[in-house]
């Protein structure tokens, strides 16, 4: 029963817990607001027809909640029939009161329009009001951006880009985030970069303007930049002087001569005030920033540099100067044709750089030191370049000597802007030998108008007045010619003192070179020492070697020119002189560089003589040109041939002129001529064309040598000693005695001894002479000897055959000393005919040969 019981029991509980579990999901249904889905679908998970059952459990539900509400209903009836019999009682009263309500509604519209009209109206001004003043609030913060705004376009009329720029600035950081919200602001803040970019164009426009502006107002600017350096220069200079004056300090001018130290002191003091008279004079001292408005440049400068892009206008200003620059040192083709030129080259690129550095000290970053540093000296190599290239065209030493001004002034100028000119005063150095040369070359034309124009006579003066005139001018002084009367003569001609005044000259325009090269007193008496040297051994050297070289220079004025380089030799030491005063150098100073007029002087005076000595013998050339000997004639005239005679008394003249010349030369010449005339009178006896020469001929010719020795005894120019100038005419005096006296045989028997009679008798000439005499044993042709007058004779006279013979043996004797001044090479292997008498004598003399034909 236990075990029947307890299935029964576990069947109570399953049924009891259903019914807990079908109660609990109808608490759920009727009390949770849960979706039905999740409790609906607890009830069919669980044993099959679970839902059968839980239907009938709801439906008990139902008819339990039925009930209760039945319930509730019966409780509650009699208060609902009395809450509706009341509520009948009330509608009466409502719907008079609804009536009233209508009425009182009607009414109270119909009095309320008014108001409501009224009230309307206090609404839309109310709402207006509000209006009004949210617009006054939104144009109080509109107004200053408006403002701005305004100002802005102001600006940009007015062209203050700057301010512009700030302008802008401020309208970004402060004034636009407060309305950004409007269009307007958006139309605006669209607008700025257009702005910013037309103020780059605008300025950049000013810009370009400025740059074509300084470019054409650059030579003005160098102009005014190097005139004031040039009067800073010469107020420093007067400065100086004064202060060498008042340290004691000798000034020479004009020769050499000090002038006193009051006079010194009181021309510079004038000068001092002439100085500041033309300085009073000007307005004001110009500058760069007075000539040219740099605003532009500061405007555009700073306009970048705010936008941020300072960067590429700093390289555009860089790159468009560099172009100007090139264009400034471009020269004009005719540029060295004037010193314009050149004064309008040097104002531009002084300009230039003046303008350079005034940015370069005004600006900062728009260029550099090292920027302008490498612009110069790639200007100053092109203008090195330039200058070298122009110059050398250059050949009036005039303007040389401004063009040397024009750069010493303008690397004054540059220099005291900082830049570096040393360059440029080497380069004065290269030109002043041009410049030298380009004087030389203008005194050589002085000097030979100079020697034109005399007369080379000696310098006549009537009075003091005039011999003092020309000691002024020519350092000569001679004790013996003071003590003469008036009037007498220099012994120089009218060229010496001109010639001395022109090297004077010469030195000065050489000093005008040497200044302002800031070189040392000595360097600059080194360099006047050096160009006067060129002066005198090149330009007047030459000069005079053409002028003794012309034809038309006749003998009397060749003397004059050797009198005229002695003079000026002697006054070389008086431009030494000069030059050290001129230079201020100390008398004890040593220099390397000495004049070398001595030396070129003595060239000149060499060749005269040598010129002398040969127009000398053109001159007796030209006397024996004249000569007409007859000879054939029996007997002498019996006197000199006139032509000699002339000759004779032209060298006696001519020689009286060499008194003034020096000892030796004279002495020289006169030996010279003599020797000339022996020598030409030789030539003429032994001239190949004279084929016969007759004794009266000989004895003729005779006479005219006497002459000779007569003009030679009569001492024509003193200081020979004996018959010294006799010993010319010894070769033809020995050889007119042996022919006179025919005395072969003391000529044969003392040949070759030292005091033969007629040792300066040639064997050759006197067998040439012997066969123009018409000696008929003997001729001589192509080295050959031929005897066949002799040897075919045949004469039946005993007494002309015997002198037929000692002729004949004389004559083979001269011959054979003939024979021995000839190489034996000459006598070829021939058939030589000769007598059996005289085969022995010649033999010997002969050259072996392979056979002899008699």
């Amino acid at each position: 029963m236990a075990a029947n019981a307890s299935p029964n029991a576990d069947g109570f509980c399953v049924e009891e817990n259903k019914d807990n579990v079908y109660e609990t999901v109808l608490g759920e249904i009727k009390y949770l607001e849960l979706p039905l889905g999740i409790t609906l679908g607890s009830v069919y998970d669980d044993q099959p027809n679970a839902h059968q059952k839980f239907i009938e459990k709801l439906d008990a539900c139902i008819r339990n909640h039925d009930r209760e509400i039945e319930k509730m209903c019966n409780f509650h009836h009699q208060g609902f029939v009395d809450a509706i019999t009341e509520l009948l009682k009330v509608r009466a009263d409502a719907e008079k009161l609804k009536v009233q309500v209508t009425d009182t509604n009607r009414r109270l519209q119909d009095a309320g329009k008014e108001v409501i009209a009224q009230t309307e109206d206090i609404i839309q001004s109310r709402i207006q009001q509000r209006n009004i003043t949210t617009v006054v609030e939104k144009l109080q913060l509109c107004l200053p951006v408006l403002e701005m705004y305004s100002k802005l376009k102001e600006q940009m009329n007015v062209k203050r880009y700057y301010s512009a720029l700030k302008t802008m600035e401020q309208l970004e950081n402060i004034y636009f985030p407060r309305v950004s919200q409007y269009r307007f602001c958006q139309l605006m803040i669209e607008n700025l970069p257009k702005l910013r970019e037309e103020i780059k164009e605008i300025s950049m426009s000013d810009l370009k303007d400025f740059l074509e502006s300084i470019r054409k107002h650059s030579d003005k600017i160098g102009e005014t930049a190097m005139k004031q350096a040039q009067q800073q220069k010469a107020f420093n200079t007067v400065l100086q002087k004064q202060n060498n004056v008042r340290y004691g300090k000798n000034k020479y001018i004009n020769d050499g001569i000090p002038e006193p130290r009051n006079e010194i002191v009181s021309k510079q003091n004038l000068a001092v005030e002439d100085e500041e008279e033309e300085e009073g004079h000007e307005d004001e001292v110009l500058t760069a920033h007075d000539l040219v408005d740099f605003s532009p440049v500061y405007r555009c400068l700073h306009i970048y540099s705010v936008l941020g892009d300072a960067e590429t206008f700093e390289n555009y200003y860089r790159k468009q100067r560099r172009k100007q620059a090139r264009l400034v040192l471009q020269p004009q083709s005719n540029m060295h044709e004037t010193v314009e030129g050149y004064r309008r080259y040097f104002s531009q690129i002084v300009g230039f750089f003046v303008v350079e550095d005034h940015i370069l000290h005004v600006t900062q970053g728009l260029i550099t030191r090292a920027y302008t540093d490498e612009l110069w000296n790639m200007a100053l190599s092109k203008i090195i370049a330039v200058l070298r290239t122009h110059s050398s065209y250059c050949t009036d030493p005039d303007l040389v000597l401004e063009l040397k001004n024009l750069i010493v002034v303008f690397a004054d100028t540059l220099q005291g802007y900082g830049f570096p000119v040393n360059r440029l005063f080497d380069l004065l150095f290269e030109i002043r030998d041009q410049y030298n040369e380009t004087l030389l070359k203008k005194w050589a034309v002085l000097f030979r108008d100079i020697f034109e124009a005399d007369n080379y006579s000696p310098i006549p003066v009537t009075n003091e007045e005039e011999y003092k005139n020309v000691i002024s001018k020519f350092p000569y002084q001679d004790p013996e010619l003071d003590k003469q009367c008036f009037p007498k003569k220099l012994p120089m001609s009218q060229s010496v003192p001109q010639i001395y005044i022109q090297v004077k000259e010469f030195i000065y325009a050489s000093l005008k070179f040497s200044e302002s090269l800031h070189r040392s007193s000595t360097e600059i008496d080194d360099m006047l020492r050096k160009s006067t040297n060129l002066l005198l051994t090149r330009t007047l050297s030459s000069c005079l070697q053409n002028l003794i070289k012309k034809p038309h220079i006749v003998l009397t004025e060749l003397v004059q020119i050797i009198i005229n380089t002695t003079h000026l030799e002697q006054a070389c030491k008086y431009l030494e002189d000069f030059i050290t005063n001129i230079t201020n150098i100390s008398q004890e100073t040593l220099h390397t560089a000495r004049l070398y007029g001595l030396s070129t002087f003595k060239d000149a005076r060499h060749a005269a003589e040598g010129e002398i000595y040969t127009k000398l013998n053109q001159k007796i050339d030209e006397f024996i040109q004249l000569a007409d000997y007859d000879w054939t004639m029996v007997e002498p005239d019996g006197r000199a041939s006139g032509y000699l005679m002339d000759l004779i008394n032209f060298l006696r003249s001519t020689f009286q002129v060499f008194t003034h010349l020096p000892g030796k030369v004279a002495q020289t010449a006169c030996m010279s001529a003599c020797q000339h005339l022996s020598t030409t009178l030789m030539q003429m006896l032994l001239d190949n064309e004279l084929k016969q020469i007759s004794m009266g001929a000989i004895q003729q010719f005779n006479l005219d040598v006497i002459q000779c020795e007569l003009f030679a005894g009569s001492e024509p120019v003193p200081g020979f000693h004996g018959e010294t100038l006799q010993l010319a005419f010894i070769d033809l005096r020995q050889l007119l005695d042996l022919f006179m006296v025919w005395d072969w045989s003391t000529y044969l028997a003392d040949y070759g001894q030292p005091g033969s009679k007629y040792l300066r008798v040639n064997p050759s000439i006197a067998l040439a002479l012997l066969e123009k005499a018409g000696c008929p044993f003997c001729r001589v042709h192509r080295g050959y000897v031929y005897l066949p007058d002799i040897l075919h004779s045949g004469s039946p006279d005993k007494e002309a055959s015997s002198q037929k013979k000692g002729s004949l043996d004389s004559c083979v004797k001269i011959k054979g000393l003939y024979f021995d001044h000839w190489p034996t090479q000459v006598l070829v292997p021939q058939m030589l005919v000769l007598f059996p008498s005289v085969f022995d004598f010649l033999i010997p003399k002969m050259a072996p040969v392979s056979s002899y034909e008699l």
